[in-house]
């Protein structure tokens, strides 16, 4: 991984106990987005997830995780909210929000098997997002804007996390 994206990420999470702003980088996220403590914590999970493998149906650190499962996997225990261990599924979930709109902890959602909403991950601000990609990978990250994902995008979704009681 990129020590700059560590070092990002790292300086990000620092202020989980305040609204961070979250500088946009060309794309995805509105000026003055920020990064509250509970929205940092589903990135904590996100990212303790990089270097996972990759294996189809899995859901956990032990098993390794597919797309949908590592979203789960991340929800679950960030927030405690169930998430169903599927693509499409997950994309019902939450709120429909805009490239223009990202902040971090929203899910993307791709088309990468020639049909809509076949893959998803984790959006973590500066025009990032984690995912699990595919067999034989590990869970890494990617830029949005890169050639192969700005063609396949389908949409996001914002996933709020249950109020602080």
């Amino acid at each position: 991984m990129h020590r700059n994206t560590l070092y990002s990420i790292a300086f990000l999470l620092a202020g989980a106990g305040c609204a961070i702003p979250v500088p946009p980088r060309d794309a995805g996220g509105p000026p003055g987005a920020a990064l509250t403590a509970e929205r940092s914590e589903a990135l904590l999970q996100a990212v303790l997830a990089l270097g996972d493998d990759y294996r189809y149906g899995g859901e956990s650190p032990r098993t390794g995780f597919d797309c949908s499962g590592l979203v789960a996997h991340v929800f679950e225990q960030a927030w405690g909210i169930h998430l169903p261990h599927s693509v499409e599924a997950q994309s019902e979930v939450g709120t429909p929000v805009s490239l223009a709109q990202l902040q971090p902890g929203d899910l993307v959602f791709y088309d990468t098997q020639h049909r809509p909403y076949s893959h998803v991950g984790i959006y973590i601000g500066d025009g990032r997002f984690v995912h699990a990609p595919k067999t034989g990978a590990q869970v890494r990250i990617e830029e949005l804007r890169s050639r192969y994902w700005a063609s396949r995008f389908d949409g996001a979704r914002r996933i709020q996390p249950p109020p602080e009681r």
